[in-house]
């Protein structure tokens, strides 16, 4: 059930996409903004989903096979979006962005992240699967499962790797590139997911622990929304 609800989305999405290409081109910032809200949606749905099926057995060999599917499976049918606020800080950094559509296409992701989370939620309600149930119970499940430094240096960390390793991988096929980055982020999770969840996203890891993000909001803007944009500048500066 999972599995159909997340390849659901996908489809949706994609024929949302598509739509949109063809209606409104003529108007760029709505076409902007609606592109990146549907790919960012995708991915954020997608990962709260993904996130209920951590303690499926044999255990961390599916979660895991999950994570390299899906990403693999998002780099295809999202070319063209980020998806990470991080992601856009790039060409507006280096004058490839103006600061209005960089500006609205952060909006856009973290208006997906919420209508993500409501719409995950919703589903969850439903409990048409055995992961939902008692999903909507547990509040501020936090994966920030060691210190507050620590978490910080880790989530730093993972956005350097994992940025630094987007530039290197510019030259590579496409068809080949999707295969290394969603391998490096299944690596990533794997090394540190039992301890911060190993997100390096600010949209993501919003749409996945708001509640956190309303009880600890300066720890966890420090961790998730902090760290990696750092982590983002320094590969800017860097290079």
């Amino acid at each position: 059930s999972s599995l159909l609800l997340m390849s659901g989305v996908v489809v949706t999405v994609g024929l949302c996409r598509r739509l949109a290409r063809r209606r409104l081109r003529s108007r760029p910032l709505l076409f902007a903004f609606l592109v990146e809200m549907f790919s960012t949606f995708q991915i954020c749905a997608c990962t709260n989903e993904l996130s209920l099926l951590g303690n499926v057995e044999p255990k961390p060999h599916t979660a895991l096979t999950l994570t390299y599917g899906f990403t693999v499976l998002h780099g295809l049918s999202l070319a063209g979006s980020t998806c990470n606020p991080c992601g856009t800080l790039q060409p507006m950094w280096g004058g490839g962005t103006s600061l209005r559509m960089g500006g609205l296409k952060i909006a856009a992701q973290f208006v997906a992240a919420v209508l993500a989370r409501v719409f995950m939620h919703f589903i969850w309600s439903l409990e048409i699967a055995e992961p939902h149930l008692g999903a909507l119970s547990q509040g501020c499940s936090s994966p920030m499962q060691t210190t507050e430094m620590q978490a910080f240096c880790i989530e730093l960390l993972f956005s350097v790797v994992f940025q630094l390793a987007v530039l290197q991988a510019e030259s590579v096929n496409p068809k080949y590139r999707v295969h290394l980055i969603a391998l490096l982020i299944t690596m990533l999770v794997y090394a540190g997911g039992n301890l911060t969840g190993a997100i390096f996203n600010p949209a993501l890891a919003f749409s996945l622990h708001a509640d956190c993000f309303y009880d600890k909001f300066l720890s966890y803007s420090l961790v998730y929304w902090l760290a990696p944009c750092l982590g983002k500048f320094l590969i800017l500066y860097v290079f």
